[in-house]
């Protein structure tokens, strides 16, 4: 047990023992890391998530849900902040439970993050194609066989954005800047337009009263206390869960920590300036969809867009669609490079082949790692139904939240010492207070989420046994990283 339950030291979490810890070129600045995780928070779900809630679920109250959903995702924050200032590397979570809880444990984390970012980027690959075929149709332009096309369109986004990744950061990060750029101009349109079209009448009291709801899939809470109720207080808090989705990705802001100019610093202030801006950007969004139509006329397939339609301001369609498309090409290419960066820091820690964690010496990338991921993606886009499957990418993400915030808890305790550059105020309060925020948002989620999360984890502690624990780098004598004839470190 005690091999299963190792530790790895603080002092080599961002250490060049394994010959790699700071072989990934620093190109990250403030700035960029909010674009990062801009790049991957604000996507097509901008335009439609508060129509859908507020129609289904909250009514003009959705409001206070992007609110409460904020506030519960920035405790989250907070404390991959504290923690990425006092481990700056690029495993994030998974490093971060290595150190504090053990192997085994940073295994469980690492597996959880896989499922997160490799069916996310699945997952926004087939929404990106879908969308993309419907923006080219309301130009008018008929497209035969777009089911076909949608096939091949995954193929190219999934393509053209690995080999983004692949050919080095400062590439991808300039590709991101002027989308996330075109983005945000499509999106302070929407919210320009919009104001004119707002109608107060519309928000009412925020308060719709509760309805029976008997048609939604089972969740844990609702197997212990019933089926729940749309609208009143409990839609609201229902809401919250479903929008917290939309925030998520600020984690993946951490995983560039290696890559960061002063990333003690400057990490922390750009997770937090980047969630931030996001909720500011989703309550603008909101507030005037809300403003412009009455909940109950409020199309669920394309709410935003109908909005503009019923206003007569038809042109705005093509504004949204173009932000659409924008919006999740930017979420892949983020998503592709958070998983780059977590496989990178597990190969070279001995946990999967090391030899995902060879780093190019042209490109300076772990290039071999990228197109692993960009061809297991294309896999899952393509012949796995993975639309069906979206809430294993909350449950991923939420169980790495759950072990940030413990950690920040225990670590305080135990490593009191460790010096760092950003800390969580009333600790272990906040920290706390985020670990209930996190497990409420997971009994949110349906029962057989779960159950496949339950599957997906034994399957990776039978990975871990049968390989990981046998090749881990804490399991054989500390040695010198490996150098070639130059005396540099091998990478």
């Amino acid at each position: 047990m005690s091999t299963i339950l190792r530790r790895l030291p603080p002092s080599e979490a961002t250490g060049l023992r394994t010959g790699a810890r700071h072989s990934l070129a620093e190109v990250y600045r403030p700035a960029d890391l909010v674009v990062l995780g801009l790049g991957v928070m604000i996507g097509a779900g901008i335009f439609s998530i508060a129509g859908e809630q507020a129609a289904t679920t909250a009514g003009p109250g959705v409001i206070l849900s992007f609110m409460i959903a904020g506030i519960a995702c920035l405790l989250a924050c907070l404390c991959y902040a504290e923690l990425s200032s006092t481990m700056p590397t690029s495993g994030s979570a998974y490093t971060f439970t290595y150190v504090i809880f053990g192997e085994v444990w940073a295994w469980i984390i690492g597996w959880a993050l896989i499922l997160e970012l490799q069916f996310a980027a699945a997952v926004v690959a087939r929404a990106w194609a879908a969308i993309t075929v419907g923006a080219i149709s309301h130009f008018g332009i008929r497209v035969p066989a777009a089911d076909l096309v949608q096939d091949g369109l995954v193929l190219l986004i999934l393509v053209l954005l690995t080999g983004i990744v692949a050919l080095g950061a400062r590439v991808g990060l300039r590709a991101l800047w002027i989308m996330v750029s075109a983005k945000l101009l499509a999106i302070g349109a929407v919210i320009v337009v919009g104001v004119a079209h707002v109608d107060v009448a519309n928000f009412g009291d925020f308060y719709v009263p509760p309805q029976p709801l008997d048609t939604a899939p089972a969740t844990v809470l609702g197997v212990f206390i019933g089926e729940g109720q749309a609208f009143g207080w409990f839609g609201i808090f229902a809401a919250a869960s479903a929008i917290a989705f939309a925030y998520i990705g600020f984690d993946i802001v951490a995983t560039s920590a290696e890559e960061t100019v002063n990333a003690p610093r400057a990490v922390p202030k750009g997770m937090i300036r980047s969630l931030v801006v996001a909720t500011v950007i989703y309550l603008a969004v909101a507030l005037v969809m809300i403003g412009m139509a009455p909940y109950t006329e409020i199309s669920e397939e394309s709410p935003l867009a109908g909005a503009f339609r019923a206003v007569v301001v038809d042109w705005m369609v093509h504004v949204i669609d173009v932000g659409a498309v924008l919006g999740l090409t930017t979420v892949i290419l983020v998503l592709i490079v958070g998983q780059t960066r977590v496989l990178f820091s597990m190969a070279r820690d001995g946990l999967i082949p090391r030899g995902l964690a060879t780093v190019s010496r042209r490109y300076h990338t772990p290039t071999r790692v990228t197109l692993v991921i960009g061809l297991v993606a294309i896999v899952l886009a393509e012949f796995v139904p993975v639309l069906t499957m979206q809430q294993l990418v909350v449950i991923g993400t939420l169980f790495a939240f759950a072990f940030v915030a413990a950690g920040v808890i225990v670590m305080r305790r135990r490593m009191p010492d460790l010096e760092r550059g950003f800390r969580v105020p009333l600790s272990p309060l906040l920290p706390a207070l985020s670990l209930v925020a996190t497990l409420w948002l997971m009994v949110n989620l349906r029962v057989l989420t779960w159950a496949w999360f339950a599957l997906w984890m034994v399957f990776g502690l039978l990975v871990y046994l049968v390989y990981g624990r046998r090749h881990s780098l804490l399991a054989r004598p500390s040695t010198p990283p490996p150098r070639h004839p130059h005396g540099r470190h091998r990478r």
